[in-house]
């Protein structure tokens, strides 16, 4: 059977766990809710025993999954093992292995899929098995005309109750990342325990910091996701607020760092696993990569030296004297847009 995200827990809860389920979607905040909603059931059906498997790179090794699966636990009744498709496509072998499963479930076994992209042309066999032999889930993006439904439904299941015009506020402010939506709703779960009312869009504007301007976090985000306008907007607001620009490059400069190990790395999932990159964030990195080579990562890293020795005053006078904010904003719409690298020049 084919699910919403929103029908998967009342789901999860009226029957017993299925020998195979499919997470699918490029929003990695509803995948993440959902695999960790499976998990959960899994744990609370007797399983304690998880294997992973990614498929990630040229060469997935299907045959020890294969043998994975067929293989008898050694610490526990039952397994969960989870299969990771970072494109959403197993191919030929995968796709054979994957039926195959469907068919034929092995008794001690719950195989969880979950694939970073999806959209109608990655269903095929594979898909149509798991969803009759399990349920298959797909995570489709929130529209922006949807993203207040989407608040005001997560805010009802923190027991909070807004005004339609707190509600929009509120939607204006996260600018259409969930992920940062969630920690807000979950802030305001926190600040407001046992207070009864409803929210107006006053009272929304006192207990919600403006992430858009406050956050670096969410400033290097909208760089690597290629949100350039919303740098340009966070940049303002962190210079309207007074921050100083040293305080920033620390972040900025990391994560730089990790891009271009990224960027030079054989294989992704492994790069990420040793820089302990959650699953939920490798959805930005990857975005990122798709617009630079790996040799400009590293112009981007030098570049972000040189805006720290200006934000400093760590340069020769007269060599580089430009304003620091307008360097730093120039390097991140340079990430954001790769037509934006000759402003680098300016």
């Amino acid at each position: 059977m084919e699910l919403n995200t929103d029908r998967l827990a009342s789901q999860l809860g009226s029957e017993p766990l299925r020998p195979v389920y499919l997470v699918a979607g490029s929003e990695p905040l509803l995948v993440l809710e959902a695999a960790d909603a499976i998990r959960a059931a899994a744990r609370k059906a007797g399983i304690s025993e998880r294997e992973v498997h990614d498929m990630e790179g040229r060469d997935p090794d299907w045959d020890a999954l294969e043998a994975s699966l067929h293989a008898p636990s050694l610490f526990a009744s039952r397994r969960l093992i989870e299969l990771r498709l970072p494109t959403g496509k197993p191919g030929n072998e995968g796709s054979k292995l994957l039926v195959g499963f469907c068919t034929n479930p092995p008794p001690d076994v719950a195989l969880l899929v979950i694939a970073g992209e999806w959209s109608k042309a990655h269903a095929g066999k594979w898909s149509e098995a798991i969803a009759r032999a399990g349920h298959a889930v797909v995570a489709w993006p929130v529209k922006p005309h949807e993203l207040a439904g989407w608040l005001s439904a997560r805010l009802r299941q923190r027991g909070l109750k807004a005004t339609p015009d707190a509600v929009a506020r509120l939607a204006q402010r996260v600018e259409g990342n969930l992920l940062a939506a969630a920690q807000e709703v979950d802030k305001l779960a926190l600040l407001l325990q046992g207070q009864a009312g409803m929210l107006d869009a006053e009272r929304m504007d006192a207990l919600v910091a403006d992430s858009a301007r406050f956050d670096v976090f969410r400033l290097v985000d909208a760089a690597l996701s290629g949100q350039a306008a919303q740098v340009t907007r966070i940049v303002a607001g962190l210079q309207a607020e007074g921050e100083a620009i040293p305080a920033l490059m620390g972040m900025v400069v990391k994560e730089l760092n990790t891009v271009s190990a990224l960027a030079r790395a054989r294989n992704f999932a492994a790069e990420c696993k040793a820089q302990r990159i959650w699953d939920s964030k490798q959805a930005v990195y990857k975005r990122a990569l798709a617009r630079h080579p790996p040799e400009r990562w590293q112009q981007l890293l030098a570049e972000a030296g040189r805006v720290d020795r200006i934000s400093k005053g760590r340069v020769r006078a007269g060599v580089e004297t430009s304003d620091a904010w307008q360097q730093l904003e120039r390097l991140l719409l340079a990430v954001a847009d790769k037509g934006a690298l000759r402003l680098l020049a300016s």
